[in-house]
């Protein structure tokens, strides 16, 4: 008998419906994670379903991190063994792009194609806007401004239509110039992509169903894989998603949808709640099975009382709306029934006056902290409809004036905090005639609040190097803007180096050296200069600058500055974020409501209650969505604002566990009537009903996500250097572009598409002239996106070392299993992750092989770096044997350059040194855990390409 633990019966009944489509309507807390994990445990342990049989798609990272873990974690505690490396979990572009590199011969796509976030395809928009303002028409479609609205206008509307699978053949037909208009737009916009070997995010899922639907050959193989799928959040779907996880079902069928349709908050983003409310209709009558869950587990009576109410009194004359059949009925029921004489939902007031609703927020913190019922900060989170709002930012800043940290990564402050403002200054005053520029009001690009931005940068700047103990870093700031100011020839450095030059002096060295288990508020300034880091590395490849050049230093400065870092500044940048931990300690935390989704905190306190239903529709895109989307209207156009206001603050009441607190500064307009009639029922916090000595705040929950790490890309780097790690992995800065490893990666790419021939027994087509196109292509698509290049003796060489591989093989391709293989394997802590380059062998014994585009070192004088290399080997036979099963007999390097002699070094297998080489990639995991950063290299040419040369000088 399965062992369903504490699950109830609508639990048990969602976890046990193994078969055929089941749609589960959770709501919240009512443990649809816990259920998740264990339908898959059931289908495995109770079904035989293989794990790489089964599809679960999340829409967060995060939540895919926590699935993994949670599911290995009760497969361990059952004693059950079984191979979950292969299993498809991720988030739905995760799982595509698995299945595009899996495939991706087969697509427009060439290798070392770049993914674009979304600022990215702004910015390359923006950077071709020319292409899109020559379109006919096109003034009826683009809004009446600079080039970066309408680039931001365009993204929009290609993403829309991409995903709703709109062609621009059937736009640019139609009769309304401007629907036509939008179709050469969307035209351009995909030839653009082509041209460039670029992705977006939107276009991630479309690859995957071009793929799927126009080669049935991999669609079935896929079929017969994905023997079972299930989809979290199913409210959040679009269009294209729900047409993928059709296609993978197939004929089976076995389709597992969870979500909550009060909430589905991501229409903006093209998701529609049709899917989760017309899914039972998909299917023949009854054949559909529906679970609700309904039994509450997160908040206490009263929050859940107060939130079943919000649902419940929308109907009628007052807010002239009824749900009707957008929405499953339902009544979310408290799991025990918490009777306190104090109320647990209440209000907290200002009157009319920014500073008392401050101040009273701060009180009421203070109470809670005196009180002895809150043990950590934490436990409180702020929920707004923004977090970028002026009020918002305000009250942040007061609470931190009064010694209460705030976390609010996504409020767009980075640019606000000391550590950015600094060394922005410090930056522009190396560069002395960009800041004449500014100072004389040379720059038309920039607005008033630019020019005042950049002149703060530099006052904070000049005030730090003013000051007597900063004398070495104004010394070296000065020589270096005389050096720029009198340059002729050429630098060996860009912006990047300059700044990791900076690192050398102070403050810059206290907050490099801080200690990475301290609070997140301590490590935010060295997390924010990564951050630079890497926004300065992405200018200097997108704009190809490597070194700063006395033709082009000050045209390449103000790009940088007036251009690049302007429009980031408008756009805000969001600081970081740990998925490894829920909440910060010692932080109340601000986060948007849509943020908090999935979350949970003891006390929640709800703002933002001035705010009104408003309709967001764009008249072209409806009317184009009548026309050309693959399905009609789904809401009524006239109630969509009501529907999606009432989820979205459903969503924010129910993340309260112990005490729910609606906020406002209360004047005429707030809070507004949607609000104004419960919030006046209210006990006020200072009321004489309120007693906080009746609560037990929980703690917050512990995460406990597990990580990924590799040999090479982890364990060696912090083997050689551990400060090295901290900067590069942790903090994650940008090294300074050396030049690409071209030669090597064109080889590697070039034999994998020889062995990717051989595997689809397409043997015939290994022939020079072919391998030549191939390699021409890699070339062509690597060089494109390094920006670097081959000179043609070195083109020459490399392709010679390919040529020789294959002329070796005489022909034979027979035990080649496979190439390029992604292989990890979880342990109890972590995740051990890998990439092999050949599988080869017969039966149930393989070998490896790693290639190394080199000649063949003198095995004595190497002995260092070919341990090295056999330690990393060990870790790929362990990973082999561990997922497959299959005995590893040898372990192989293979040298493409060695023109004469035998190409190969082989290493025996011996489980001795597999178990010794695991123990110690085990134990430098650890050390990583633990966060212990503080050994450093002794090799002097390590330190001397080391970007962090600098920092490590001045120590």
């Amino acid at each position: 008998m399965f062992d369903f633990g504490n699950s109830n019966n609508g639990q048990k009944e969602a976890i046990s419906s193994a078969n055929g489509p089941v749609l589960i309507t959770a709501g919240p807390g009512t443990g649809k994670t816990y259920t998740l994990v264990q339908r898959a445990i059931y289908l495995i342990e109770e079904c035989g379903v293989q794990p790489e049989n089964l599809f679960i798609a999340t829409f967060t990272e995060k939540a895919a991190k926590e699935l993994i873990t949670r599911i290995t974690n009760e497969l361990a505690r059952r004693n059950i063994t079984a191979n979950v490396n292969e299993m498809y979990v991720g988030t739905f572009h995760s799982l595509c792009l698995r299945i595009l590199k899996e495939n991706l011969e087969y697509t427009r796509l060439k290798k070392n194609y770049r993914l674009l976030d979304a600022f990215d395809q702004k910015y390359t928009v923006f950077q071709n806007i020319y292409q899109f303002r020559n379109i006919p028409n096109v003034d009826a479609v683009l809004p009446d401004s600079g080039a970066w609205k309408q680039s931001e206008a365009i993204c929009g509307y290609v993403n829309n239509l991409s995903e709703e699978l709109v062609l621009p053949d059937d736009l640019e037909r139609d009769a309304d110039p401007a629907i036509s208009a939008m179709g050469t737009i969307l035209r351009a916009y995909q030839k653009l992509l082509n041209d460039n070997n670029l992705m977006d995010f939107s276009s991630i899922q479309v690859e995957t169903y071009r793929l799927l639907t126009e080669h049935s050959e991999i669609l079935e193989e896929l079929q017969r894989k994905i023997t079972h799928l299930m989809v979290d959040e199913y409210q959040d779907t679009n269009y294209i998603q729900e047409q993928l996880v059709f296609l993978l079902a197939g004929k089976k069928k076995n389709i597992c949808v969870v979500g909550d349709d009060d909430q589905g908050l991501y229409r903006f983003r093209g998701a529609t709640i049709r899917n989760i409310l017309e899914f039972p209709q998909k299917f023949n009558a009854g054949e559909c099975k529906v679970v609700s869950l309904v039994v509450n587990y997160r908040s206490n009576t009263d929050i859940v009382d107060f939130y079943n109410t919000w649902m419940a009194t929308t109907e009628g004359a007052k807010f002239k709306f009824q749900w009707g059949t957008f929405r499953y009925n339902k009544k979310i029921v408290a799991h025990t029934q918490v009777k306190l004489s104090s109320p647990s939902v209440v209000k907290l007031s200002g009157v009319d006056d920014e500073d008392e609703w401050h101040e009273n927020i701060l009180k009421f913190i203070h109470r809670l902290k005196d009180s002895g019922k809150l043990t950590d900060y934490n436990q409180i989170a702020f929920l707004f409809s923004s977090v970028k709002h002026p009020k918002v930012k305000a009250l942040a800043d007061f609470l931190e004036k009064n010694q209460i940290n705030v976390y609010s990564p996504r409020s767009d402050m980075f640019f606000e905090r000391y550590e950015v403002r600094l060394t922005l200054g410090c930056l522009m005053l190396m560069f002395p005639r960009y800041v004449q520029g500014l100072e004389n009001g040379d720059y038309s690009t920039l607005r008033p609040e630019h020019i005042t931005y950049y002149r703060q940068c530099i006052m904070l700047a000049n005030e730090h190097l003013l000051k007597p103990e900063n004398k070495s870093l104004l010394r070296w700031i000065r020589q270096t803007g005389r050096t720029h100011v009198g340059l002729q020839g050429t630098t060996d450095y860009a912006y990047s180096g300059l700044l990791y030059q900076l690192f050398e002096y102070q403050p810059f060295q206290e907050m490099l050296d801080t200690d990475l288990n301290v609070g997140v508020v301590d490590i935010r300034p060295s997390r924010n200069l990564a951050k630079l880091s890497q926004i300065i590395g992405k200018f200097e490849y997108l704009h190809r600058v490597d070194t700063l050049n006395g033709k082009y230093i000050n045209i390449n400065t103000e790009k940088f500055f007036n251009l690049y870092i302007r429009l980031l500044y408008d756009g805000g940048i969001t600081e970081y974020e740990d998925d490894s931990e829920y909440a910060p300690s010692g932080c109340v935390s601000f986060l948007t409501i849509h943020q908090s989704k999935g979350m949970e905190f003891p006390i929640v306190v709800v703002d933002s209650l001035s705010n009104v239903p408003r309709t967001r529709n764009n008249d072209l895109m409806l009317q184009i969505e009548a026309r050309y989307f693959k399905r009609p209207a789904f809401e009524p156009y006239d109630q969509t604002k009501y529907f999606d206001f009432w989820r979205l603050y459903y969503t924010a009441f129910s993340r309260a566990q112990d005490l729910l607190i609606l906020t406002c500064n209360e004047d005429k307009r707030t809070p507004s009537n949607y609000f104004r009639e419960q919030y006046g029922e209210l006990q006020s916090v200072d009321g004489d009903d309120f007693q906080l000595t009746e609560f037990d705040f929980k703690p917050i929950k512990d995460v406990n996500l597990k990580r990924k790490f590799a040999f090479t890309s982890n364990i060696t780097v912090y083997d050689t250097c551990a400060l090295q790690y901290k900067f590069y992995k942790e903090l994650e800065f940008m090294p300074v572009r050396a030049n690409a490893m071209l030669f090597g990666t064109l080889v590697h790419e070039t034999i994998e598409d020889i062995h990717r021939a051989a595997i689809r027994h397409e043997e015939s087509e290994i022939t020079h002239e072919n391998i030549e196109k191939w390699f021409d292509a890699n070339y062509s698509s690597l060089s494109k996106t390094e920006h670097s290049y081959l000179a043609t003796q070195q083109l020459e060489a490399a392709l010679k070392q390919v040529i020789r591989y294959a002329d070796r093989q005489h022909g034979n391709w027979s035990t080649i299993q496979q190439a390029e293989v992604d292989v990890s394997l979880v342990k109890p802590d972590y995740i051990i992750d890998g990439k092999i380059d050949l599988i080869k062998g017969e039966g149930d014994t393989v070998e490896i092989v790693d290639f190394k585009s080199e000649r063949k070192p003198d095995l004595e004088k190497s002995r260092e770096k070919l341990e090295q290399y056999r330690r990393q080997l060990n870790i790929y036979a362990y990973l082999v044997e561990e997922r497959t099963g299959k005995r590893v007999s040898r372990m192989n390097l293979y040298y493409t350059g060695e023109e004469n002699g035998v190409p190969v070094v082989t290493f025996p297998y011996t489980k001795t040194a597999i178990e010794s080489t695991m123990a110690a990639f085990d134990d430098t995991v650890q050390h990583i855990l633990k966060k212990d950063f503080h050994h450093c290299a002794n090799d002097e040419k390590i330190c001397k390409n080391c970007d962090f040369k600098y920092f490590c000088r001045s120590k």
